[in-house]
């Protein structure tokens, strides 16, 4: 689908109707734009920041030697400790 959109004052313009149903873009939503250079520009939602992030989180754990099981394992030791520090009675 191509279609032309006009820039107004103040630098806004309309996203067409039928991109914001078909994707789900409401009013107030961010977006990301980046200048690819030649005039061109990528205009992405920001929620791709979200798995970039989860890229940096995910490249980070496997340089620091950190599995599944090792998160799995401590989340089961700080339920515990939890549990143990806010209902247990001694």
């Amino acid at each position: 689908m191509v279609t032309n959109i006009q820039v107004r004052s103040k630098g806004t313009f309309t996203l067409p109707a039928e991109l914001r149903r078909k994707y789900g873009v409401n009013e107030g939503d961010l977006f990301s734009i980046v200048d690819l250079g030649d005039g061109d520009f990528l205009f992405s939602p920001k929620v791709v920041q979200a798995k970039q992030l989860s890229d940096r989180i995910t490249k980070t754990l496997e340089e620091d030697g950190v599995t599944l099981d090792n998160l799995l394992t401590a989340l089961d030791e700080e339920r515990e400790r939890f549990y143990h520090e806010h209902y247990v009675k001694e």
